[in-house]
């Protein structure tokens, strides 16, 4: 199994949402992201992904949920466990700017052997963590 396992990341994360357009306006005006696409697909249905400004990580395909069983996973994708991690260089900067922008944290900064983290929720109560990795060495 050599040779093919390197040439593989995980690109694309789908979250399912209540609606595209609040979505996007989330995503890019809360965390400063950046809307990389946003195809029709016909029939009601887009391609919408959104990442990081800096262009760095995972990109968040956005679907809209289009039955009643994805509407009940929208806010709850991982039982109430923390689902995503957004990583940062400095936590205190971009913790001020997202409380400023009106991200909801779930907790007061903490200090862990990994770094220092606290949890927010997206519009719809997904759980991230906000991290700055401790720094090695």
């Amino acid at each position: 199994m050599t040779g093919f396992a390197e040439h593989r990341r995980v690109a694309t994360v789908a979250l399912v949402v209540a609606d595209y357009d609040e979505a996007i306006a989330w995503y890019v005006g809360r965390l400063g992201f950046l809307l990389l696409e946003d195809v029709d697909l016909g029939g009601g249905k887009r391609w919408v992904t959104v990442a990081p400004a800096n262009g760095q990580g995972v990109r968040l395909l956005l679907a809209e949920a289009s039955d009643e069983a994805q509407r009940k996973s929208i806010g709850n994708q991982t039982g109430g466990r923390v689902f995503l991690f957004l990583e940062t260089d400095d936590f205190a900067r971009d913790h001020q700017a997202m409380l400023e922008m009106g991200v909801e944290f779930r907790e007061a900064p903490r200090f862990e052997a990994y770094g220092t983290v606290a949890v927010f929720a997206d519009l719809h109560g997904n759980l991230w963590d906000l991290i700055e990795p401790k720094r090695q060495g």
